[in-house]
C-alpha cells in the first residue's frame, strides 16, 4: 500500500477528510468526504462551504439490506406507483451518460431535528445513523427489527440525501457512493460516509482534477484517485 493512501486512510479513520476523484471516465468529479461516525456541525460547515455540490451519505450494501432501503430508481419504476402517479412515466431514469442506473435510496431527517437542514441537525442525523447502523449490526438485528428502531429515531423525506452501494460492491460499479465506502472499509470504520462534490467556484462545471489538488494541499487534506480504492482493496484480500 502507498503512502499517500496509508496517509488518507489513517486521516480518515480519525475523522479528518479525504478528497477523492472518482475518474474521467464517469463523472470527472472530486468528493470531500468523512466518515459520517463523527460528523459535527463542523463537518457539514465545511463541506456546505467548501464543495458546492449535493451533501449525500454514502451506505455500504450490508446496512441497506439491514434496513431494506429501496433505490428510488426502482420506486419510481414500480408498475403500481406508476399507475398511480402517472407522471413517473415521464419522469423516467433512462439517460444517464456517466452510469446504468442511480444510487439514490430515501433522503432522512433524525426527529430531534427542526427543519433538518442547519449543520446541526443534518450532523446529527449523519452520525445518529452511522453510529446506528454500527450498533443494530453488532447485534445482527433483524429487517424487521431494524426497521422499526430505525423509524423510531428517524423519518423521511429529510435534508440528509442517502446513496446504497450496489450489491457487490466496486466489482460491479465504481460511482463515489462504493468508492466512499471502500474507503470506509479501509480505515475500519462504519460503511456511512458523508461527502458532497467539489465544484468550481461560479458552480457552472465540478472543480477541475487539478484545482483539486491544488486546494487539497493547501488545506493539507489527502488527495486519493478512484483506482487507489480499488487497488488497495484488491490487495487486501
Amino acid at each position: 500500500m502507498s503512502d499517500e493512501i496509508s496517509v488518507a486512510i489513517d486521516a480518515f479513520s480519525r475523522g479528518l477528510p479525504v478528497c477523492l476523484f472518482d475518474s474521467e471516465k464517469r463523472e470527472g468529479e472530486t468528493d470531500l468526504l468523512f466518515s459520517a461516525q463523527f460528523a459535527q456541525p463542523s463537518t457539514m460547515r465545511q463541506l456546505r462551504q467548501d464543495c458546492g455540490g449535493l451533501l449525500f451519505l454514502a451506505i455500504g450494501d450490508e446496512v441497506g439490506e439491514l434496513f431494506s432501503l429501496p433505490f428510488l430508481q426502482d420506486l419510481h419504476t414500480h408498475p403500481e406507483l406508476t399507475k398511480q402517479h402517472t407522471v413517473l412515466k415521464q419522469l423516467i431514469t433512462d439517460d444517464l451518460r456517466y452510469d446504468a442506473r442511480s444510487a439514490f435510496t430515501l433522503s432522512l431527517n433524525h426527529r430531534d431535528t427542526y427543519t433538518g437542514i442547519t449543520d446541526k441537525d443534518r450532523a446529527l442525523t449523519t452520525r445518529r445513523f452511522a453510529e446506528l447502523s454500527n450498533e443494530l449490526s453488532l447485534k445482527k438485528a433483524s429487517t424487521d427489527e431494524a426497521q422499526k428502531v430505525l423509524g423510531q429515531e428517524f423519518r423521511t423525506p429529510g435534508h440528509i440525501p442517502v446513496c446504497r452501494e450496489a450489491k457487490g460492491g466496486l466489482r460491479v460499479r465504481q460511482g463515489h457512493t462504493e468508492l466512499a465506502v471502500g474507503l470506509a472499509r479501509l480505515s475500519g470504520t462504519t460503511p456511512v460516509v458523508i461527502g458532497a462534490e467539489m465544484l468550481q467556484p461560479d458552480g457552472d462545471n465540478a472543480l477541475s482534477v487539478e484545482d483539486a489538488k491544488i486546494w487539497a494541499k493547501q488545506k493539507g487534506i489527502p488527495f486519493l484517485h478512484g483506482v487507489d480504492i480499488i487497488s488497495a482493496l484488491n490487495n487486501g484480500q
